[in-house]
């Protein structure tokens, strides 16, 4: 046996392709060759922008003594959770049935068959931190093998068994009353998701619970709604605090533009230094939420600024955006973006006493010796101190921040995860659009529409089977729940700014393929692999929203815009379904499951079915696109058409704006203005003096 791994396209995975371990990638040959030599598997999951997971290949995997021990009792597995996030979605899952907990580097030993039947997560090379060498590991897994196998297996099974019913949690009762429509949640549900979520809240340093911090766009997302809903000032608060924080902490790169994945400390001073597409994705489309909402200034440049990031550092010249830009780079974390205050004196000279003020930049440094860049206090404040005017400080600084970019790109850069991943890039279109709405700069919607070209040309293998990932021309491993899931949300939302129809036709077919192969007979719930997959031990469910949004609540609110466009009951019903046996748990821990929390605040309050007709329809579309309409159903057209929301609607020179629900609307409107008057008595802090 050697390393296989060098044939292999992943970063990851290329990454380890020299370690002295035996490493296979996930697949027959490895499986079979496990059955063949009865040998348990070990299987090790990361990805490239992890820096745990380089710690411990430094210290373990390219160990010769250690990879000696690997390599005589294993099959050694090194997957890529990203390529395959099913199969984390297992393993991870398994881990913290063990364990109590879970991440990366994921470590899980298997049976020849492929049942997990013990795992953890880092494991350092000698006893530290409370918990085991790696090296003891490994032997104590040997000879538990050895002279303990019944029990390995017994354990390997009742773990299985022990996923597999807990995959169901959630699972509909056939019994239940399923309300209709509007009836299912209430505007005292809306409350509790808004209150029990602000139970959570930092109000202080913003966000979420205690450190470590993460974005938690989905949670912002909700805030927003309370206070449009509800009319809740103290959620619309927290919700700018939360993002206000984050723009100006060490979690955001304020050079370049970027959300880093999380922030080790409850202050977002210091983060790990990974960014992730999909976080800046998500990241977009609250700030654009925001900026709808509120029309601040300091959404707009967020805005701006993480888009020039995402354009310069994530996109590939010929199509698509990568997966992550790792955390380190030369061996240490951080080191690309961290600075000595003698660096910035050297650099801006003169302007390096405002830049430094206004950056929280000192001799000692704020981050293990070093700075970390963030904004402790207003620029009118430094300014003030300084003996400036705004304007003229706030030139400084932009030139200052264009002079240090000029410095820190000649260090040696991280590396990036050139990877291209259909479901992340699918969440990237939606923030395509929805900063387009906000912004209505052409920019967006262009990048959005040739995204979806090259999704097309890149990832569609035949019909409505796609592909996960792509990289150097070629496409591989089926594409699984989320990347449909968001898919078809991206179309939705394109036709929301287009206009055209085609990319409804487009979500209505992948949301057939879905229903079709990814169903659970069980439930109304969709599993993350369709029905030909075979080389997972289980199929999963998941309800939960993460870091990514769930699968199944986006599937959700998928399938419940397409029942209305299309008029199929079914859909709609099915949608309800799904959110409805939720609601309890909902309601109770909104954190956990934001996606379905803003789908039963919409559900609450009703969703509007906003017709824009006529043809030179663009600019009263655009008008209605610059504000949060996070309940309504949006279609435009410039011709006559016989979709259901359009049938029976003549198309003059004058454009005309319907409001609708169910299909029934109120006389026409003639522009923007007066939909968005009669918009806002439909919500529940509607009274008279807010026309």
């Amino acid at each position: 046996m050697k390393n296989e791994l060098i044939h292999e396209s992943s970063p990851y995975l290329l990454q380890h392709a020299q370690n002295p371990v035996h490493w296979q990638p996930w697949g027959e040959k490895a499986l079979q060759l496990a059955k063949e030599m009865d040998k348990p598997i070990l299987v090790s999951i990361g990805y490239a922008a992890c820096h745990w997971c380089h710690v411990m290949e430094r210290e373990s995997f390219e160990n010769e003594d250690t990879a000696a021990l690997m390599n005589a009792f294993f099959i050694n597995i090194k997957i890529d959770r990203e390529e395959r996030p099913d199969l984390d979605h297992i393993y991870i899952d398994a881990v913290q049935a063990i364990a109590g907990n879970g991440g990366w580097p994921l470590n899980v030993f298997l049976t020849p068959e492929g049942k997990p039947f013990y795992g953890g997560t880092y494991f350092p090379p000698v006893q530290a931190y409370n918990r085991p060498s790696w090296q003891n590991v490994l032997h104590n897994i040997h000879d538990a093998w050895l002279t303990k196998r019944d029990k390995m297996e017994e354990q390997a099974e009742t773990l299985t068994e022990h996923l597999k019913k807990s995959n169901h949690f959630g699972q509909i009762n056939n019994n239940i009353s399923i309300p209709i429509g509007e009836n299912a949640f209430s505007k005292e549900d809306c409350i509790n998701i808004v209150n029990n979520l602000m139970a959570t809240a930092d109000k202080e340093k913003g966000g979420f619970g205690n450190a470590p911090k993460f974005p938690q766009t989905f949670s912002i997302n909700i805030l927003l709604q309370g206070a449009l809903f509800l009319g809740d000032n103290g959620a619309l608060n927290h919700a700018e605090c939360c993002l206000k924080k984050m723009l100006e902490g060490g979690i955001y790169d304020q050079l370049a533009g970027g959300l880093c994945r999380y922030s080790t400390d409850a202050e977002w001073l210091a983060p790990h230094f990974e960014k992730m597409l999909y976080d800046n994705a998500l990241f977009l489309v609250t700030l654009a939420n925001a900026h709808l909402l509120t029309k601040k200034d300091i959404y707009k440049k967020g805005i701006q600024h993480t888009m020039e990031f995402i354009f310069a550092e994530m996109k590939n010249k010929n199509g698509g955006y990568y997966a992550a830009i790792d955390a380190d780079s030369e061996g240490v974390e951080g080191k690309f973006y961290v600075w000595d205050k003698a660096e910035i004196d050297t650099v801006l000279e003169k302007d390096a006493p405002l830049f430094n003020d206004y950056f929280n930049v000192t001799e000692k440094g704020n981050w293990e010796q070093k700075n970390i860049l963030r904004i402790l206090k207003p620029l009118a404040e430094i300014a003030e101190l300084h003996k400036l005017g705004h304007e003229k400080a706030e030139t400084i600084i932009n030139q200052a921040i264009k002079k240090l970019l000029l410095v820190r790109n000649k260090r040696i850069r991280p590396t990036t995860d050139d990877k291209i991943l259909l479901g992340w890039n699918a969440l990237l279109i939606t923030a395509f659009c929805k900063t387009y709405a906000a912004l209505q700069n052409e920019e967006y919607k262009i990048a959005a529409i040739e995204l979806f070209s090259f999704i097309e040309s890149s990832f569609n293998e035949t019909s409505n089977n796609y592909y996960h990932t792509y990289k150097n021309g070629e496409a591989k491993y089926p594409a699984f729940l989320d990347d449909y899931a968001y898919y078809i949300q991206a179309c939705i939302h394109l036709q929301e700014i287009t206009g055209q129809e085609h990319y409804l036709h487009k979500a209505a077919s992948l949301t057939l393929h879905v229903l079709k192969n990814f169903a659970d007979n069980e439930s109304e719930y969709l599993f993350f692999t369709a029905m030909h997959q075979k080389d997972v031990v289980m199929r999963k469910i998941e309800l939960y929203d993460g870091a990514i949004p769930s699968a199944n609540a986006v599937m959700a609110q998928n399938i419940h815009y397409l029942s209305v466009v299309f008029n199929n009951s079914a859909w709609q019903q099915k949608s309800l379904a799904m959110i409805f046996s939720l609601k309890k748990i909902i309601t109770k821990h909104p954190g956990s499951f934001g996606i379905w929390a803003a789908q039963a605040m919409n559900i609450a309050v009703g969703f509007n079915e906003i017709v824009i007709i006529g043809t030179n329809m663009i600019p009263q579309l655009q008008q209605v696109l610059l504000h949060f309409l996070p309940n309504n159903i949006l279609q435009c057209s410039n011709k006559i058409s016989d979709m259901p929301l359009l049938a029976k609607k003549e198309v003059f020179p004058k454009t005309y704006l319907y409001l609708c629900r169910n299909y029934m609307c109120i006389k026409p409107l003639g522009n923007a203005d007066e939909l968005i008057q009669a918009l806002g008595k439909r919500y529940f802090n509607y009274s008279d003096h807010n026309i």
